[in-house]
């Protein structure tokens, strides 16, 4: 029986547990999304030196088939390759690299596709490969050795695009987000939307290494049969604080914070955007809520965009409002770096220290906050209007455009948002006002003919449902409709019913 409380655990020796051959299996499904994984492929590029990386789409007719990273970095031999396909094998990380904790490589890929092949090749040593097909890994930690004649096939495919003499190659099979049927354009549709929100992505958060005259990243597609590339481009910097006039005078500003445990100052780069900017620097790094608070960076590469970290609430007038910090190199117990490199974890003993944060003047960083409200608030004045505040769009609207209705309208504090879905309706109705469930309900019957035939999806018919939300979301704001708006109802009803059935007719036209 205990006397006292123990503030040390007793021990009376160590076991060795190895893991059990399921972790692989946790391991592959933390979350990576689809461009957070490439990215993360990119960044053991760029630790290895690569000046080039080639990201391609292989094809066969309407199907994909595979996709490699490929890279003219230092390349591994079979040692170093060994140790890179090891679970939480570790390389000896300097204090200036991407990597971390050793997982990337294989939980990014193995989140994404049922095998994942590593070739690599250097200066004084042959192509050697290991493969980890996931049905493997799951009842054991057994890596499969590419055989060799195939590993340098695969390095001399890439030979000066961009291997010359040394390189890595990661290879993606059965990749899991691909299309499962490619057939009536959906692989090309597929591809467009990927390859967009991909560059968009590497665009953004390895801006810095883009920006250099000796570092590129290429994404392309290529049909493996008929060697037909369908695509090749250069992947360009999206740098968030890229803005041609600032949006405040005498900003950007710079700030420091004495962070105590660590015995060091971190500094605070905050800029205020010009207001209304349609810049991808400004608009493509998401919602206005997203978009505004803190953009750490390590060793040059971002790892949050966006954000306050609990220093305090986003709000639409700090929506120009942006902090650049380069994280120290010691993150002590302050900075916790995410697995996945897509965001940092906090203390309170940071957000203490923003309180006392001042400039070389001694102006605390809450003035900037406030800067940023009033250049946000003076825009709107200029303008002479003010815009009455709305509910807030939510599901089935696509993501780009909420954040432009978001920008351009204040929003009623919480509501619950306005969602916009198909389902079946009598076929005299093109619309339902859901009131309860605050959704805009379309008619699943017309889906077809206003999507001209293609498939459909959560935030498909962007134009029509935005259409729809202007013209209904006010009614939202009412427990019932009065007259005149039953009648506006009714109104609207008949004519988009009337054009509804036109497009279906000019689909049967069509197709017969």
């Amino acid at each position: 029986m205990m006397t006292g409380w123990q503030f040390d655990v007793p021990t009376t020796g160590s076991k060795h547990l190895p893991p059990d051959a399921r972790y692989m299996e946790a391991l592959s499904s933390q979350g990576y999304g689809f461009e957070v994984a490439i990215a993360d492929l990119v960044d053991n590029s760029i630790d290895a030196g690569a000046k080039d990386v080639v990201i391609h789409f292989l094809r066969d007719g309407e199907q994909l088939v595979s996709l490699l990273v490929v890279d003219d970095g230092r390349g591994m031999d079979e040692e170093a390759l060994d140790v890179a396909m090891t679970i939480g094998g570790r390389q000896s990380y300097d204090a200036k690299s991407l990597g971390m904790f050793g997982t990337g490589l294989k939980s990014a890929s193995l989140s994404h596709a049922d095998a994942v092949t590593v070739v690599s090749t250097t200066k004084r040593t042959r192509a050697a490969g290991r493969r980890w097909l996931m049905e493997h890994a799951k009842t054991g930690f057994q890596c499969d050795i590419v055989d060799s004649d195939f590993a340098q096939g695969l390095v001399d495919r890439y030979y000066d695009k961009p291997i010359t003499w040394q390189g890595t190659i990661v290879r993606w099979d059965g990749v899991k987000d691909f299309p499962k049927h490619g057939g009536s354009g959906q692989t090309d549709r597929y591809l467009q939307r990927t390859i967009n929100k991909l560059g968009l992505h590497l665009g953004l958060y390895l801006h810095r290494f883009l920006a250099r005259a000796d570092f590129n990243i290429t994404i392309a597609v290529e049909d493996v049969l008929t060697g037909t590339v369908y695509l090749d481009f250069g992947v360009e910097p999206l740098d968030p604080f890229a803005y041609p006039v600032t949006g405040a005078a005498d900003y950007p500003r710079r700030f420091s914070a004495f962070i105590e445990s660590l015995a060091s100052q971190v500094v605070l780069d905050a800029h205020i955007w010009p207001p209304k900017s349609n810049l991808d620097e400004y608009r493509a790094v998401g919602s206005v809520i997203d978009r505004q608070g803190f953009y750490f960076y390590r060793n040059d590469r971002l790892v949050q965009a966006g954000g306050w970290n609990n220093y305090r609430q986003p709000e639409q007038h700090l929506s120009l409002a942006r902090v650049a910090i380069d994280l120290p190199e010691k993150l002590g117990d302050v900075f916790r770096l995410t697995v996945k490199k897509s965001g940092v974890d906090t203390s309170p003993e940071f957000t203490a220290a923003l309180e006392e944060a001042v400039d070389e003047s001694g102006t605390k960083f809450a003035q900037f906050l406030s800067d940023a409200d009033s250049a946000y608030r003076e825009a709107r004045r200029r303008v002479g209007v003010t815009r009455k505040a709305v509910i807030g769009p939510g599901k089935g609207i696509a993501p780009e455009v909420r954040a432009t209705i978001e920008e351009e309208l204040p929003l009623l504090p919480h509501e619950d948002t306005i969602s916009v879905r198909w389902d079946r309706l009598d076929n005299e109705s093109f619309f339902h006002v859901d009131r309860k469930q605050r959704t805009i309900v379309l008619n699943k019957h017309y889906r077809k003919a206003i999507l001209g035939g293609r498939d459909g999806s959560l935030n498909d018919a962007p134009l029509l449902k935005s259409l729809m939300y202007l013209l209904l979301h006010e009614v939202f704001e009412k427990e019932y409709s009065g007259r005149r708006e039953k009648d506006n109802l009714q109104l609207w009803q008949s004519v988009l019913v009337a054009a509804a059935r036109s497009e279906l007719e000019r689909v049967v036209d069509d197709d017969s």
